[in-house]
């Protein structure tokens, strides 16, 4: 029988030889002299599936009489049932801390970067107020820009032929407003924005992250489809088909996540979740220079490599671990913050979210480099451990 002591909130403890040893062989615990010290979630896990036993002044502990004193931790449940699911995989997990200095230089994802080429002539438009789209007069010129740069919407979807006009999205029409392109006769730039913000409190922060991209070759266009603000072409995409007939499908979906802003995690993983299952990558996206809020992630994880477990003997941990629950709000600052400290640490960060039902779904972060852009982008892929 594994025998635990509660010396504290922040120590229990085994002296037991017996026990030490069947604990080290698991890498649970720290030596400290004669004893083995035990973080609150590796008592609770001992007891919980290993039947460990754990005693204060001699009277037994139970299970919830523990975790109970630790009732209004933040995150707590979360915590557990993560750290949990990762040992019940036959992985290792520990408490992060400051002990883990930086074991390797962070992969950071390098996007290409291309120019606009920007065509010499000036479009005329109308703005319509309610469906935030611009009817450009222009056929001729309305039709090369869809077919050689794709800014908006010639004739119908996928059926350019099916009409003779050009429709621009209010992020079309605001960018080539402001490149000196396009001239709306019945709106000023201030009332375009106006009615974007009263449709999206965050216009202008979605219009700087889609300007960002376009300046850098990358078409950007509606992710209504997929759940998220954008879908994104590499550059030198276009909406007509190819020579083999087939059409230019996007890859990746961004998502805007404003630093102020606060997002519950069951909606953010939901459009996760439908980027992938249509094979896009999705892309949160922060936008603008950020004070970013440092997080200290909750654990270090080791993983597998060749088909062995990692170990605290054999390798450094692989990540770190930022530990939430369904019904937690993330904020943009505070999620760049997660990132930088594990930047800090050398490792890799995997967000784990725990639902209303202990299952436990993963998603590993990278971050992008977009050049010479000063916002934050990430890559988030759903991760099997």
């Amino acid at each position: 029988m594994l025998e635990l002591k509660y010396a504290s909130k922040n120590k229990i403890f085994t002296d037991d030889q017996s026990t030490m040893d069947t604990l080290k062989k698991g890498f649970f615990g720290k030596q400290e002299g004669h004893r083995l010290i035990l973080n609150i979630f590796e008592a609770l896990y001992l007891m919980d599936v290993r039947n460990a036993k754990c005693s204060r002044k001699g009277a037994e502990l139970s299970f919830i009489e523990l975790a109970s004193m630790f009732s209004n931790s933040k995150k707590f449940i979360a915590k557990y049932f993560t750290y949990r699911d990762w040992r019940d995989r036959g992985l290792i997990i520990r408490a992060a801390d400051s002990q883990y200095a930086a074991t390797h230089k962070n992969p950071v994802k390098s996007y290409p970067k291309d120019k606009i080429a920007l065509p010499r002539y000036r479009l005329s438009g109308s703005f319509f107020f309610s469906d935030l789209t611009t009817m450009v007069h222009d056929k001729k010129n309305g039709r090369d820009m869809y077919e050689r740069l794709w800014f908006g919407q010639y004739g119908s979807y996928k059926a350019a032929e099916r009409g003779q006009l050009n429709k621009l999205d209010i992020y079309e029409t605001l960018y080539l407003l402001d490149k000196n392109i396009l001239k709306i006769k019945n709106a000023s730039r201030a009332e375009i924005i106006k009615s974007g913000a009263l449709q999206h409190k965050d216009f202008l922060k979605l219009y700087y992250v889609y300007a960002d991209w376009r300046d850098k070759g990358y078409i950007i266009k509606t992710g209504f489809k997929f759940g998220t603000n954008f879908r994104v072409y590499f550059p030198g995409a276009t909406p007509m088909k190819n020579g083999s007939g087939a059409w230019t499908h996007s890859k990746h979906v961004i998502h805007v996540f404003p630093k102020e802003s606060k997002l519950l995690i069951s909606e953010w993983a939901r459009a996760i979740r439908v980027a992938h299952s249509v094979r896009k990558t999705f892309i949160l996206a922060v936008p603008g220079n950020i004070t970013k809020k440092k997080i200290l992630p909750d654990f270090v994880l080791y993983h597998r490599r060749g088909g062995e477990a990692e170990n605290p003997e054999s390798s450094p941990p692989r990540y770190v671990m930022l530990s939430i629950g369904e019904e937690e709000y993330l904020g943009g600052s505070e999620f760049a913050g997660s990132i930088t400290k594990a930047k800090s640490m050398g490792l890799d960060l995997v967000l784990a979210i725990t639902d209303r039902e202990t299952a436990v779904t993963y998603y590993k972060v990278r971050q992008i480099k977009l050049p010479g852009s000063a916002s934050d982008y990430y890559e988030i892929d759903w991760m099997q451990p």
